[in-house]
């Protein structure tokens, strides 16, 4: 059995007491998601520990080193870095503001790597860090080999999106009049993609019609091929999707209740896709995988704003 086995989740991690702090500064405008310890039952630190260390590079930093800083996206030469801290602790911080201080064990900076995005926070090295470090080219091509590391990665990534979801829910404001649209795939990647399937289904869906429902049971992801989607929770319009846009994802990878509902705006015509046949296709092209964690990357910045 693959340690990647995520029909037998590992233990949960004890949420960080800061999670997302929303009285804390909002990170730069245009940056990666604040900072949230990876607290889903999927993720585990042996797993990921060894992954970093077989595709990455070592990297020692001294008590009080910057590892990162706050606004900063790696130069011409200097590409932005995601760290597994295998010793010690690292102090994150907000525009000089303690933030969180994570562990040995967890993962930090993914998000500038995945999103290409400046970085939202200041990472320095509380005490003497041992860790192992990737660039987004070095994560993708271990992706390729592990394919079920990315649905580590989104399955730790979706968890902040039930949190954000869950506080734009409560908030009383109306829907959005323009919800964001964000392609994951142009029509040629869309192409590409759908080819690399082993299987898949056309499903057809008229306007007004319901996709999935929030709290269901989830065994498929949805790409859509033509028309519109509407992601809904509650009467709040989180998001839609055009063409080479994705959905329902966060069921597929860690098996858990819609955390929203969709329904079609227009006549849409969806890919279905189960969890198997994801796998298959992120093992021929990585670059799939990518674009879906950036496209995860992009859905919290936008809700973040939702809540500024």
């Amino acid at each position: 059995m693959s340690d990647f086995d995520f029909t037998k989740p590992q233990v949960p991690k004890p949420a960080s007491p800061d999670g997302f702090d929303f009285t804390k500064p909002p990170p730069p405008e245009g940056s990666s998601a604040p900072f949230k310890a990876a607290t889903s039952k999927f993720y585990n630190a042996q797993v990921a520990k060894k992954l970093f260390q077989d595709a990455g590079k070592e990297e020692q930093f001294a008590e009080g080193q910057k590892i990162f800083e706050e606004a900063a996206k790696g130069g011409l030469f200097k590409a932005p870095r995601m760290y597994f801290i295998a010793q010690g602790e690292v102090a994150l911080s907000i525009a000089g503001k303690p933030l969180d201080t994570p562990k040995a064990g967890e993962i930090v900076g993914e998000m500038a790597v995945i999103s290409d995005r400046p970085r939202s926070a200041t990472a320095t090295a509380k005490t003497a860090c041992l860790t192992y470090s990737l660039s987004a080219s070095e994560l993708q091509a271990a992706i390729g080999r592990t394919p079920e590391f990315a649905l580590m990665l989104m399955s730790i990534m979706f968890d902040r999106v039930r949190f954000v979801a869950a506080r734009i829910a409560a908030r009383k404001i109306g829907a959005l009049a323009a919800a964001r649209e964000s392609p994951v795939f142009d029509p040629q990647q869309l192409a590409q993609f759908e080819a690399a399937l082993p299987r898949a289904a056309i499903v057809k869906y008229q306007s007004g019609q319901s996709v999935m429902k929030e709290g269901q049971a989830g065994m498929y992801m949805y790409i859509v091929k033509s028309g519109r989607i509407f992601i809904t929770k509650g009467d709040k319009v989180l998001e839609g999707v055009s063409p080479g846009g994705i959905f329902g994802e966060m069921a597929l990878v860690d098996q858990s209740p819609r955390v929203a509902s969709a329904t079609a705006d227009t006549y849409s015509e969806l890919l279905a896709v189960d969890r198997n046949s994801l796998l298959e296709a992120v093992k021929k092209q990585p670059a799939f995988a990518m674009a879906m964690l950036r496209s995860v990357a992009d859905r919290l910045r936008h809700m973040n704003t939702q809540l500024g």
